[in-house]
């Protein structure tokens, strides 16, 4: 493994299938790792070109077809609706192109499997962005658990809180199954609070139980709402761990309040992405704040750590360390820690088990 790419070696060629939020975030990552952004296909030829105009590409195709056509772009960011994902991804794929796929990558772990398998038969880049792990702090505390700092490991807590779907007049395409498929608040930041708790503690969950709520079945544009606003869940992980996550997206006040805390039997580490310029280190006889400063980091975290110690970083820094490593991992780099379509196959295996648990209202075994 290398700990230290940072950009790739060679300018990429980029193409963007969506023109919303995403493809904007995905857009500045790949220019900062200077990529040649060579334009987006969008739901119709006029979509694409405003896209292309807003967001800096090159041009606007007239349809996803031509976009993979294209014998320049070598990878394709998809920044779609969820229920799309699988079919852009295995069709681009199938044309030869590496592929970021936005989460979830499939709405089935079936789709997901399938993509997964592809994307390693044919020898491509296939990331998936679980961009948290690109904090340098969450990396951090990933490096010092695996030294044993924190000891044996005991429990974990972590909430992910949002508010933007927080009153009934507040809507979105994502409350629609049609697009956002069967799973909302958990398919959509749950996956990323598990994903970093996993990443952070080296180890799985393997079995959980889980409750869900949708606390409003009607909204502004949307009736007989199906997907849930909230998550709560207990969790055991492969070492006997037991811990406890919530995931909302109706708590106000709340706008990005990602956290997850591991306690063991020496000391405890904490992490909070509204906060990610510290990391927390608790002990039974004084706990301590670290702040990020590369001289004085792990390697791994002081590699993203991009500027000086005192300035802050935030969710795009993160996001664009993420694309500069996979286009490094194009290049044949092993950059530690990239998320791929094989992390995408496990959010969908856990998101599953969460829906069947909280249906069955008993525990789920997760498969591995």
């Amino acid at each position: 493994m290398t700990t230290d790419v940072i950009a790739p070696a060679r300018t990429r060629r980029a193409g963007f299938v969506g023109g919303g939020f995403m493809a904007a975030v995905h857009s500045r990552a790949a220019r900062a790792a200077r990529a040649d952004l060579v334009g987006a296909a969008s739901s119709s030829p006029s979509r694409a070109a405003a896209a292309a105009e807003r967001l800096g590409l090159g041009a606007g195709y007239d349809s996803f077809e031509a976009l993979l056509a294209d014998p320049d772009i070598e990878v394709v960011h998809i920044c779609t609706p969820n229920t799309t994902h699988a079919a852009f991804a295995r069709a681009a794929l199938e044309a030869g192109k590496h592929v970021i796929c936005e989460k979830p990558l499939a709405t089935t772990t079936a789709d997901a499997e399938a993509l997964a398998d592809l994307a390693a038969e044919r020898g491509l880049v296939a990331a998936v962005p679980f961009v948290y792990r690109f904090h340098p702090m969450a990396r951090e505390a990933r490096a010092r658990v695996a030294a044993g700092e924190t000891g044996r490991l005991l429990s974990v807590h972590g909430a992910y809180l949002q508010d933007w779907l927080a009153t009934p007049r507040d809507d979105d395409w994502r409350v629609d199954t049609a697009l956002g498929g069967p799973s909302r608040a958990f398919a959509d930041i749950g996956s990323h609070l598990v994903d970093l708790v996993e990443f952070v503690a080296g180890e799985r969950i393997v079995r959980l139980a889980a409750s869900t709520r949708t606390v409003y079945a009607e909204r502004a544009d949307h009736a007989a709402i199906e997907t849930e606003d909230l998550v709560a869940l207990v969790v055991e992980l492969s070492s006997g761990a037991l811990g406890t996550l919530l995931v909302s997206q109706v708590a106000p006040g709340r706008k990005n309040a990602l956290s997850i805390e591991l306690a063991g039997t020496d000391a405890s580490v904490r992490f909070e992405q509204e906060r990610p310029d510290t990391l927390w280190i608790g002990r039974t006889e004084a706990s301590s704040i670290v702040e990020r400063d590369p001289a004085r980091l792990a390697a791994d975290a002081a590699r993203l750590s991009l500027v000086p110690a005192g300035h802050p970083m935030g969710y795009q820094d993160a996001f664009n360390a993420f694309v500069a490593d996979a286009y490094a991992a194009i290049d044949g780099a092993r950059p530690e820690g990239l998320p791929t379509f094989a992390d995408g196959l496990r959010a969908a295996r856990v998101t599953e088990a969460v829906l069947a648990s909280a249906e069955r209202h008993d525990w789920v075994e997760v498969a591995a």
